[in-house]
């Protein structure tokens, strides 16, 4: 039986006292819903920029990721939080630089992408991931 892992680093936005930045049981890896968020300064970057926001929240993604032992290659899905649907095309193209950049070969990752309010009002964008560890 696999124990259950909190995921850790310092390079991810702090979590709240509620919830881990990430856990890991057996090859599974659940990363907590990331915001465009300084993990130095704990600061709300972008106001207004969904793109820059969108590259900055997978920034804080991968960091998890590669925390748990994972690669972003280990990523199987990804879930994407706007809180417009005009942000679409905009968070589409940061999206998909940034993951087209940190894939190798032609599998990217599963993707759904919901339209939400979301708890701080700075916020364009959330997404989480789950990752699958093939150590």
């Amino acid at each position: 039986m696999s124990e259950k892992i909190a995921v850790r680093t310092t390079d991810a936005p702090a979590p709240a006292h509620t919830f881990s930045q990430g856990v890991r049981k057996g090859p599974f890896v659940q990363v907590s819903g990331q915001g465009p968020v300084d993990p130095i300064t704990n600061e709300y970057l972008y106001p207004g920029d969904v793109a820059a926001q969108t590259i900055r929240t997978l920034q804080n993604v991968k960091a998890i990721v590669d925390a748990s032992g994972a690669t972003f290659d280990d990523v199987v899905m990804l879930r994407v939080y706007l809180t417009t649907r005009d942000d679409f095309a905009a968070m589409n193209e940061a999206y998909g630089e940034f993951v087209s950049a940190n894939t190798t070969g032609d599998v990217l990752p599963s993707r759904t992408t919901v339209f939400t309010g979301l708890p701080r009002a700075e916020m364009l964008v959330e997404i989480d991931a789950i990752a699958i560890v093939t150590e």
